[in-house]
């Protein structure tokens, strides 16, 4: 996905921008969703329906819970009916966060927040996906889908992040080694699943670290324990996504369809959980809003 991330033939992107990606098919939906939404009756309603066998697709009964695409068949009481089947991607946006601005839309303090940065969307709002403190910079992704943030979040899926940090004080191949294999920090063992030189000499060492969780100030702390403090940190990875040199400092973009496309088919396979009187998105946006502060904090 770098070679995409390197912009549009030249064109700059600035905040609230980005190009908007049209509608595009994905997932299949429910049957009685689909049938609900083309004004056959309640989604209960058409549970009922199916469970009592008035419902076939492609010469079959049908079953609750069943998923159909446009070339399915479907049958109500016998007679064949057309489907509407058009769903649209997520949306991801991309944004170079500078130093000086926070990952939260209320601050006592009043400083910059990124949000104010973003384009406005007509329904639902823009969930982080990752944050970064108010001293770092780098890649900052944005997702209107719930989901999607909690697949790239949460530790069980182990996205990997990827760092560019200047240190200052010597760090040794002894010290790189200990890193490597884990270092004891107050809320557990943390290690670094890449750790190289990047370049650069005296107070000016710069080094790219990977790793698969967001815990609070982790890449700080990691350098912390083995007496040695970053100067500067920059996020240049997350998951299959790369900042582009192109993407200025406070500028955004969307990720066109095919981008967002390919990055889903990279994630691991989604684990839903339902929430009584929501749908699966408003449920999975629930889960990501409640549980953010545990697997990703303010400060990586």
């Amino acid at each position: 996905m770098r070679a995409a991330e390197e912009g549009r033939r030249g064109g700059k992107s600035s905040a609230g921008q980005g190009r908007r990606p049209g509608p595009v098919f994905i997932d299949p939906p429910k049957l009685h969703k689909a049938l609900a939404d083309a004004g056959f009756g309640s989604r209960r309603e058409l549970e009922e329906w199916i469970l009592a066998g008035r419902v076939s697709v492609n010469g079959e009964p049908a079953h609750v819970g069943q998923r159909v695409g446009p070339d399915d068949r479907i049958r109500v009481n016998g007679k064949l009916v057309q489907l509407k089947f058009q769903q649209r991607l997520p949306r991801v946006l991309v944004y170079h966060k500078p130093e000086g601005e926070i990952v939260s839309r209320d601050d006592p303090a009043g400083r910059p927040s990124v949000f104010g940065k973003l384009p406005r969307l007509k329904n639902g709002r823009w969930i982080s996906i990752g944050r970064l403190d108010f001293n770092s910079c780098g890649l900052l992704l944005f997702t209107n889908d719930g989901s999607l943030a909690n697949r790239m979040m949460h530790p069980r899926y182990e996205i990997e992040r990827e760092y560019a940090v200047r240190i200052l004080g010597e760090l040794t191949p002894e010290l790189m080694e200990r890193l490597r294999r884990g270092v004891e920090l107050e809320d557990g063992l943390a290690s670094f699943s890449h750790l190289s030189e990047g370049g650069g000499e005296g107070a000016n060492r710069w080094y790219r670290v990977a790793l698969s969780e967001g815990r609070n100030r982790e890449v700080r702390r990691m350098f912390e324990a083995v007496g040695l403090t970053v100067s500067r940190l920059m996020r240049v990875r997350y998951g299959p996504v790369h900042l582009s040199p192109r993407l200025k400092r406070g500028q955004c973009r969307d990720l066109e369809p095919s981008e967002v496309q390919a990055l889903l088919k990279l994630l691991p396979s989604e684990q839903r959980r339902s929430i009584a009187g929501t749908s699966d998105a408003e449920s999975a946006n629930l889960e990501v809003e409640e549980s953010a502060d545990r697997f990703d904090s303010p400060e990586e």
